[in-house]
């Protein structure tokens, strides 16, 4: 788990900001997995840090949200484009 926190430390994965009695704080959570070889023994054991996103309130802590999701025919599209242009 450290060795995870490390890493995200590292990363600037998160800016430590003080915060507003009319804001709600997003919680965290951690999830660990143990990753095994075909034989059964541990590969590795493996953390991930999670946001409780589930606690936000629509209108108050965000306002709109955003997928970037690419659509199949714009996939085809360009993969039409590659092989006509070899």
């Amino acid at each position: 788990m450290s060795a995870e926190y490390d890493a995200l430390e590292k990363n600037g994965t998160w800016d430590l900001v003080p915060s507003h009695p009319s804001q709600n704080v997003v919680g965290c959570k951690w999830i660990f997995r143990i990753k095994r070889n075909p034989d059964g023994s541990v590969a590795r054991y493996k953390a991930r840090l999670v946001a409780k996103g589930f606690h936000q309130r629509p209108g108050v802590d965000f306002h709109e949200t955003f997928s970037p999701v690419v659509k199949p025919v714009t996939v085809r599209l360009i993969l039409t484009i590659v092989v006509t242009n070899g």
